[in-house]
């Protein structure tokens, strides 16, 4: 009985050393992840903005047309035709697509990290 218990002593402070390592190696790396995923979740939604199309003609027409309902009343004010957006190709819709879906991924990658801080 000596022997086991001896055994299982040690193993305990065996077990207890490489835990703690263990812990102390994947602590340090999960508190990177957040920082780096919220770097990159940064850059990406910047891209993401800049290739947006260019809606100012369209806010322009809308805040003119605003004004001249505003300065008239409620007397309807001359139709002001809207510019017509343009079409996206096909290389376009999949860079966006693409860009939505790493700062989805991006995202994710920081949630998961979080909640394997906290558990």
């Amino acid at each position: 009985k000596d022997v086991r218990s001896h055994f299982w002593k040690t193993y305990e402070v065996v077990a207890e050393e490489v835990d703690s390592e263990f812990l102390e190696r994947y602590n340090g790396d999960i508190d990177i992840i957040p920082t780096f995923a919220g770097l990159f979740s940064a850059v990406t939604t910047s891209f993401i903005i800049a290739s947006q199309p260019n809606t100012g003609e369209t806010t322009n027409a809308l805040l003119t047309q605003l004004i001249l309902l505003a300065a008239n009343g409620t007397s309807v004010p001359q139709s002001i035709t809207l510019p017509q957006p343009a079409g996206y190709s096909s290389s376009n819709v999949w860079a966006q697509s693409l860009a939505y879906a790493s700062l989805l991924l991006s995202l994710f990658a920081a949630f998961g990290a979080i909640l394997g801080k906290q558990w």
